[in-house]
């Protein structure tokens, strides 16, 4: 069944508000909408796009809602479906990210994002445990993941070089996995190459313009999204430690406390967490222009992060089931989700550091480059709530939302009591 152009912008605009609770319940929500109900793609074919939308840099969810605007409607259906996934959740971020400027220093305010840290450690390794099912599926998957996290933790690789050898060892070593079975594209080479060329113009030419006309700040943070939306392969966590690694300790954008406010912000909005960048724009901003700086901050980010998407649906869409089914890159690529696993492992880990203790400590060690915790620094108020947070995510399976409302309600009491959380 053809929906009509209203009728897809009516569902995605649902869809777009409702989106909350990260890439499964968003990938649940589309296909309760599309597939059962409305009936516009076949299982098979929503099936098949999802996989390969998995594979993608950038945040699959918002790719798999491109991608059905673009089945249904072309281009423009794919406009529709995609901006409308991740228009809300911008605007929810970007009026959060605006309070947080303006009142994050009161003590009470400043208390409940503390809360809001802590949790975010609970939330963190569940995603952890959730990517680890779908990525680990044997010994080879369980080598690479471990190798990338003593990469990370125990040398302090970069991560792009980290990504780049986990893809080569899966070309080499998880190919067989797959099964070719190429299908016939809709679209000529020529026309992929007009395709490509349109919507990398969309993507860089702002980014260009930015170059010639300011040259400072804005251009940095272009700069910098644009490279992140190349390599956030297995989802937002797996390039979170090298967003913190490169806007707190390498750029000094923001602080540790601050980008995980942001992640907590991001966690209890609607659209793809990967709008955490439109915060880390935002505070960038706010820290070196004010208000001005920091709307233009947002936008650059959110441009730089979500342009890439629209391009590698266009340009990929008519061979997914071709590309999908190309044994050394299914390879390359299942090499690299199982690096994820390690590289989120590495994050929960650090967020969890500098959460449950004040201070950290680096030894001076030959080759190795540890950051350990300074146990006289132990918060314990953090640490008892990021084990509630932990108990109420894995065991009792709360809603984000409620868990982390809770977790900024036990920081603000305890915030009363004399006690700090973070």
């Amino acid at each position: 069944m053809q929906p009509s152009l209203a009728d897809l912008t009516r569902t995605f605009a649902r869809i777009g508000l409702l989106s909350f609770g990260g890439p499964a319940a968003q990938i649940a929500l589309m296909h309760r909408e599309i597939v059962e109900e409305h009936r516009w793609v076949a299982e098979k074919d929503y099936l098949s796009a999802l996989s390969f939308c998995m594979l993608l840099p950038g945040p699959e969810a918002m790719q798999l809602a491109t991608w059905i605007g673009w089945r249904t409607h072309g281009t423009l259906g794919g406009l529709i479906a995609g901006g409308l996934f991740v228009l809300p959740g911008a605007l929810v971020v970007l009026t959060l990210s605006a309070i947080y400027a303006a009142l994050g220093s009161l003590p009470l305010v400043a208390a409940a994002f503390a809360g809001l840290q802590a949790a975010v450690v609970a939330i963190v390794i569940e995603a952890l445990l959730r990517v680890s099912k779908r990525a680990l599926k044997g010994r080879a998957e369980l080598g690479l993941a471990i190798a990338a996290f003593v990469a990370l933790f125990a040398f302090a690789l970069p991560f792009p070089l980290v990504v780049l050898a986990a893809g080569l060892a899966g070309a080499a070593f998880l190919s067989h996995t797959a099964s070719a079975a190429p299908a016939p594209a809709r679209t000529s080479l020529a026309g992929s190459a007009g395709t490509a060329a349109l919507w990398g113009a969309v993507w860089l030419v702002p980014l260009a313009g930015l170059w010639l006309i300011e040259g400072g700040l804005l251009t940095e943070i272009g700069l910098y999204f644009s490279k992140l939306a190349l390599l956030t392969f297995g989802g937002a966590y797996a390039v979170l430690a090298w967003m913190v690694q490169e806007v707190v300790q390498v750029k000094g954008w923001l602080t540790t406390a601050q980008m995980m406010a942001g992640l907590g912000l991001a966690e209890t909005t609607p659209g793809p967490l990967i709008m955490v960048t439109e915060f880390v724009g935002f505070m960038a901003g706010w820290q070196a222009g004010g208000w001005t700086m920091a709307l233009a901050g947002a936008g650059v980010a959110l441009w730089m992060t979500f342009a890439p998407c629209f391009l590698w649906i266009f340009l990929c869409a008519p061979y997914i089931a071709r590309l999908s089914a190309m044994p050394r890159l299914s390879g390359a690529l299942a090499g690299i989700m199982a690096a994820v696993v390690g590289v989120i492992a590495h994050l929960s880990l650090w967020f969890a550091l500098h959460v449950v203790f004040a201070r950290q400590i680096t030894p001076d060690l030959p080759v190795l480059s540890l950051t350990l915790p300074d146990p006289t620094s132990l918060r314990p108020l953090a640490l008892g709530i990021a084990l509630v947070a932990g108990w109420l995510v894995l065991r009792r399976h709360w809603p984000l939302t409620r868990v982390l409302a809770l977790a900024a309600g036990l920081a603000v009491a305890g915030q009363f009591a004399g006690l700090v959380a973070g």
